[in-house]
This record gives C-alpha cells, structure tokens and sequence, in this order.
C-alpha cells in the first residue's frame, strides 16, 4: 500500500472517532456521587471504563458534567449507546458496547494486495478482535472507490457485508469487484511546435493502444501513471533549454459508458536557453577547484538542461557522502538573463556534519546467521559513512542468492546529529533444491534418488550438496563441501568426493559404462570486489566398459589402443571469474566471465588439456526489458605420447560341434598383441589414441550442457556413430562452440520468482578445430520459464529449430531443475 492511502485510512479513523451520537441529556439535580455502577459490560473490563470516565466517588454530578462523561466514554469507540441513571447517591451507567470484529475478510483485490491492506485496515481499528465501527468501514469503502479510481478503473464496486454472531461479534467481508481500467482512446498534445507528438510521449507509461499494449498495459488509464507523465514532459523541455515552458492545462474525461479516457494537454514551449557562467560557492570540503572538475561537463555555450544540473549535483553529493557527509546537500542556484536567453548556475554546497556508522543492523534474516552477512559488507561500524561502501554491501548481499529482496537504508541516531545506523532488511527465499523420486520401467527397473543441495547450509553460508542414486543404469554417491570463508579475507576451500557407476548410453551418450571415484580439494582465491582465481588440484580414476558391436568403433579402437581400459588421472584446474551481476538469480545488469585450464598432469594415463571460456552479460533496455547475450567456447587435445597398437586376427575355423561329420559352428582364430605373436596373421589392423580423451568430450544441445541449444535433445549435436542397425550414438567433440540471445521479460509476472524471456540459441562441437564449419551450427528459437519453487530453481522451455539437419533430434518441451536465465 502506498504511503498517501496509509494515511487517508487513518484520517478516516480519526474523523469518525469524533463523529459521536447526539448525547442524550440526562435530567436530574446535581448530587453528590456516593458510587459508581455500570451495567452492560460484556467483554470491556470496569476498570477500562473507570480510566476514561472523569466522575469519581465523592465528585458532585451536575449536567455539565454528565454530558462531560458521556463524551468520554462515547470516545473510546467501545460503546454505540451509553445512558446515565441515578439510584439514590449511585451512578448508575448503561452501556451497549459495540460487537467485537470476529473475522476480516477482503476477496477480489488484485491491484491493493491483501497484506497491505489488512495492515492498514488494522491501524484504523478494523481488525480481527478489535470493536467493530460502522462509520469505519463506510468510509474506508469510500477511499476504497476513489483509490482504484484513481487506478482507472471507474467501474469498480465495493461491497461490505456484516455478519452478525452470538456473544456480540461480527464477521466483516468486504468484496472487491474491480473491474477493468478505462482505456485511453485519444491522447493530444496543443502547443509543441518544435517537436513531434511521439518523440515527446516516446517514454510516457500512458498510450493509446499498440502491439504491446497487452504487455505493457500502458493504454490503462491511470491517474498516477498520467501525473508522472505530465512531470516527464515538463522534464522533456527543461532538459532541451526551453526555461519558460509551461503547462497551460491539461484535461481528462471520460465516455458516458466509463471505459474510455480522452487526455489534452496544453503547453507553450518558449525559447531556448543556454549555459553561461558556472560556479561552486559554500563550504566544499573538497578543495574547491575538485568540485569544479566534477561539475567541469556543464560547459557556457551548451544548451541549458536541468538534466545536467541533476547529474552535477548527485555527482558532488555522491563524492561528499563517500568521505562521511551523509547529509549533504547541493543547491543549483540558477541566474536567468532573458534578454541574452542564458542560465548562470552557482552550485551552493552545504556538506553538513561529518557522519559516523554506529551500528549495521541486520533485519529479516530469520534463518541466515548475521557473521554471514556482516563479512559481505564493506562499511564497517565506527568508520565515516561511505555510501558507495554502503551500496556494495546491498550488492554483495543481493549475490549471494540466499534472500529474494535486500533492502537498505541509513536511520539517524536520536541525539546525534553526527552518527546513524545502516539498516539491511531481507527477506529469506529458498538457497537450495531438494529432488526425490521413486520410479519403475521396463528398460532401467526401480529408480530411487535422492539429491540435495544447500547453498547456504544451517545459515552458515557454507555449500553442501549430496547425492545417492540407485537403478539398473547408475550408482551413484556425491558429496562436495565448500566454506566461502575459510579465511576472514574471504579464501574460499572446499572438496568433492565421489563414486560413479554410469550407464552412458541411458542419456544421449554412446553406448559404454563408467565405473569412476574422484577426491577433488580447490580453493577460490579474490582479487578484487568482482574479480577471483580457483585453483583445483585432484586425482581420478575411470573403468571404461566397452561392449564390441554395441560400443561405437572409435570408442572400442582407443581403449584397445592405449592397452588398459582404466584410467588414472592426476588432475590441475586454475580458472579466473569475474562476476558483477546485481542479483544471482535474476540478474537485471551486470556480467559474468569464466576462463578455466584443466589439465592432466603427468603420469596419468592418458595426458591431455582442457580449455573453456565462458560469458554473458546483461543489458537493461528498460525496465520492462533486459537482452542478455552469452557465449560458451571449449576446446580440448592430448599433448602427451600417441598410443598406437597392431591388432593381428587369424581367419576363424569351423568345428563340428554335433559328431555329424559337417562342421557347423565358427571359432574365432586367436588374436595377436604388438607385435603380433601370429606369424602369418589373416586380419591386422592398427588403432591409435590421441586427442581429448572421448570421456571427455562436450556435449551440445538440450536445456541442461554446457553447449546449450534448447529445443534439440540433450547432448545429441555433434558428431555421431551409426551402428549397422542405423542407432545414432552421439559421440561429443572436443570443441565447443555455442551462444545465445535472450530477451527477459522481468516485470510480466508481478513477483520476483518467476522471468519469462525469449530466446534464439546457437550451437554444436566438432571433432577438432579443424572440422569446424559455420554451416554446422544449429539454431532454435522459443520462450522459456525461470521459477525458484520451493524446491529449488526450476527452467522450463519450449522451443523450435530453426536451423536443423537430418538426423538431429528435436524435443521442443525441456524442464530442469537449477540454473538461470
């Protein structure tokens, strides 16, 4: 609720607290007050009554004061009838109090939320268990109807309902039909001769309506939006030099049915002025020719605009307030010469007190413990106030993707004019994802799985994620831990373990099992507010199980080549990120950069190297539009020794196997090694290993790989292998190249957990740079669903290739949990 309606609300109350019942007049002599009784009390205590009335035991009891008490109690809103009596010296006083609100409900108010309403419902007396005053609830029906007015919506009904209950309680209901807005069917400007009517109104929220107007809803009428508007168009020639431009009227009405608006506006535009001379007077802090290089844009000669003198202003302010004066101000004191149509300015500063940070105080962080949140802060308690140090916090904070909103604001200390408080007020959302299911099918059997991942674990701010997966086609056990403190100068440490039996083939991915352990230790070291480098050193091992005749060729030759089909890998990462994203679910601006070196160390089985970059940035076009760009590179090759090997077969022989005398069943002749044992081989064949290792190879397409082209199915782009039975195994590549383009729509659902955007993606790897081909790459264009459920970030897609080839598998609708747009 808007601050101007929490005070109409309780304007309301007070007005209809005065306006009591005629007071009865009571008609007896004065006497003297012997005692006091009071009939009539249900749920309001004598003594209540006792503190408001101004007659005490003793007091003598005249008409003046008579009607003197029945005011009183009257005021207290308590009673709708109060009668006074006199039985010999008793005081004898009859209440009907007012019934008490059993139940408040408010039904069909979209644009007013509930929340808002109910509190300010509640601090004009209408609430749940708090006496029930009819002139209340007539009046704020009335504020009610003139709010959504001023809304546009002129067809609105509001209707309350009392329900009478026993023991003298009520049931309150007040019912909101809103209707919908007026729409505005003509919009004229009278009066702007220099400029065209849709240059002007270019920025304007109020439209007639066009091809985004069901988006946009800015062909709505509202009173609000049009006042804003009418600021914007005074701001339009202010900051085009035109001083003397003036609004002369503006008029709205509306068609006898009340659903269409006509606006006119009337102006005289004037002349245009420009800047003559600029200066700094008062008490700068700063050296005086500082603040004049700050301000040193505005140039004489330049054309006037109030614009520049906001910027100049926040630009001196902002420079004073990161050096402790919190409260400066800066006064732009314009000098008009008319006659030479010119503007002199003379910024007036007045820095005020030298501020000090008493305490940072952290609300809303009901599960997230305050260490957490205080090691994110750059203005400390005790320093001059910084409020670019104060905003870095709210940023840091916002990053942290614990909490859905961060707020922040600096409270004066009571007494001193020189100390405030930083408040951080967040509100908690959900950090992590759980995923849990019990399944059966005929081609994997019973799937149990349970995955965990908690962001900010306990409230510590730690990372933990497990996970434990049993099927006929996987078992698999997870485990990492990361402490984004370690150190107080924010070194991050942390570790994987895990244990993977895989059945490749279940997931777009040739046809060949894994059984894989890895004990991971990596550190993130910062560099700078945005800027860090990790460093990730560990050691594998991989059981390739590879079947000849279902397991693609390749695949078969390179285990046959290297000899064994376990590998061992002692591996080093070293990466670099930069990150200035305002917020990490729902970034509005700001960029991420991610450039990693993963290499196979010597002495493992297989030596090779992995190289990716990843980037995206945000680009805010309006607030009712961010385009993000990103683009995601990797390449990958072998640089130690080439594994080659001769296989040798001999002709194979047929056996009698059922003493018939014909022989009826082939043997394969025994298979030699390098060199081959067989001195007169019938088959010999050499198979060599080099490059990224295929195990190690990217994948693009689907929502969830690295190389992302929604609307194609996971991990299927890229080179392949057909079996003679035509089954398409895709084989991944050791480059990447994949990218996209994506329009987010942040404002189309009112709540900060859920983006729609649409998107065009681009993609595929290659066997090698030197297979790349620009004609490969495949395209898909659609819209996709960003919502952090309780259960964790969920994206859902649903997109249609718009650059495909034979042979690729298309799958438009795609979901997975975690992850953002």
């Amino acid at each position: 609720m808007t601050r101007p309606l929490h005070r109409r609300l309780l304007t309301l109350a007070l007005a209809s607290a005065l306006s009591l019942p005629a007071l009865a007049q009571t008609a007896f002599a004065p006497f003297t007050v012997s005692d006091i009784r009071i009939d009539g009390l249900q749920r309001i205590g004598a003594g209540t009554v006792f503190t408001y009335l101004p007659v005490e035991r003793g007091d003598t009891l005249d008409a003046g004061k008579a009607a003197e008490a029945m005011r009183a109690l009257y005021k207290t809103g308590f009673f709708q009838d109060v009668r006074l009596d006199r039985q010999d010296g008793i005081l004898v006083i009859t209440v009907v109090e007012r019934p008490a609100i059993n139940k408040l409900t408010l039904s069909g108010n979209k644009d007013l939320k509930t929340e808002d309403l109910t509190k300010g419902l509640k601090d004009i007396g209408l609430a749940e268990g708090e006496t029930y005053n009819p002139l209340n609830l007539d009046r704020v029906t009335q504020e009610l109807t003139r709010q959504y007015n001023n809304r546009g919506k002129y067809s609105v009904q509001i209707t309350p309902s009392v329900e009478r209950l026993d023991r003298n309680r009520v049931n309150l209901t007040i019912t909101v039909k809103e209707g919908k807005a007026a729409k505005i069917r003509h919009l004229n400007l009278i009066g702007n001769e220099k400029y065209a009517e849709e240059d002007i109104t270019k920025g304007w929220e109020s439209h007639t309506s066009n091809w985004l107007s069901w988006y946009k809803r800015d062909d709505q009428y509202s009173r609000e939006k049009l006042s804003g508007d009418i600021e914007k168009l005074n701001s339009w020639y202010l900051d085009r030099g035109f001083v003397d431009f003036s609004l002369d009227s503006t008029q709205v009405s509306i068609s006898g049915d009340r659903k269409d608006m006509f606006i006119t506006a009337g102006m005289t535009e004037g002349e245009v002025y420009n800047f003559a001379d600029v200066t700094v007077s008062g008490d700068t802090v700063l050296p005086k020719s500082e603040i004049e290089t700050i301000v040193g844009f505005i140039r004489p000669g330049n054309v006037f605009s109030r614009g520049l003198l906001e910027l100049a202003t926040n630009a001196i302010t902002a420079r004073l307030s990161n050096i402790g004066y919190a409260f400066a101000r800066v006064n732009p004191i314009p000098s008009i010469d008319r006659d030479k149509r010119t503007v002199g300015v003379d910024f007036q500063v007045q820095p005020g007190p030298r501020v000090n940070v008493r305490r940072i105080v952290f609300k809303g962080n009901t599960r997230t413990a305050d260490p957490v949140l205080r090691r994110e802060m750059r203005q400390f308690e005790g320093s001059w106030y910084s409020q670019a140090a104060i905003d870095r916090g709210k940023v840091r904070l916002d990053r942290l993707g614990y909490f859905e909103t961060v707020e922040v604001e600096s409270e004066p200390v009571a007494g001193a004019d020189d100390q405030v408080d930083v408040v951080y007020t967040v509100k908690e959302t959900t950090s992590g994802s759980i995923s849990a299911g019990v399944g059966y099918s005929q081609l994997s059997g019973l799937n149990l799985s349970l995955q965990l991942s908690e962001n900010n674990f306990l409230g510590t701010g730690n990372r933990v994620s497990t996970a434990v997966t049993r099927s006929d086609y996987q078992k698999r056990y997870d485990f990492s831990f990361v402490n984004p403190y370690f150190t107080d100068g924010g070194l991050s440490l942390g570790y994987n373990v895990w244990w993977r039996e895989f059945d490749y083939s279940s997931f777009n991915v040739a046809q060949y099992s894994t059984n894989s352990g890895a004990f991971q230790v990596f550190m993130g070291i910062p560099l700078s507010e945005s800027d860090s480098i990790s460093v990730m050193l560990g050691a594998d091992t991989n059981e390739i199980l590879a079947y000849e005749g279902s397991t693609p060729t390749p695949l078969v030759d390179y285990i046959k080549a290297v000899g064994q089909r376990t590998f061992h890998t002692w591996k080093a990462q070293v990466g670099w990120g930069r990150d200035t994203r305002n917020n990490y679910f729902t970034p509005v601006v700001g960029s991420t950069q991610n450039i990693s070196a993963e290499i196979a160390l010597p002495g493992s089985t297989v030596e090779y190297f992995k190289l990716s970059y990843d980037v995206s940035k945000y680009w805010p076009l309006s607030q009712a539009l961010v385009l993000k760009t990103a683009l995601n590179l990797g390449y990958g090759d072998s640089y130690g020794k080439t594994f080659t090997r001769n296989i040798c077969y001999t002709a194979p022989t047929l056996v009698d196997t059922n003493n018939d005398g014909v022989a009826d069943t082939s043997v394969p002749g025994p298979a030699g090694t390098d060199p081959c044992l067989t001195t007169s081989p019938d088959f010999k064949k050499t198979v060599t290993a080099q490059g990224l290792p295929f195990f190690e190879n990217f994948y693009a397409g689907g929502i969830s790989s690295n190389g992302r082209v929604r609307g194609f199915t996971d991990n299927t782009l890229g080179p392949s292998w057909s079996s003679s039975y035509g089954y398409k195994q895709p084989l991944g590549g050791s480059m990447l190249l994949a990218g996209s383009v994506e329009a987010i729509f942040p404002k189309l659902f009112d709540s900060p957990s859920a983006r729609v955007s649409a998107f065009l993606d681009f993609g595929n790897v290659y066997d090698g740079y030197d297979n790349f081909s620009a004609n490969e790459l495949r395209a898909s264009a659609g819209i996709a669903l960003l919502w952090r459920s309780p259960m964790g970030p969920l994206s859902i897609s649903y997109a249609l290739p718009l650059r495909q080839k034979d042979g690729d598998q298309v799958e438009r609708l795609q979901f997975n949990f975690g992850g953002q747009l």
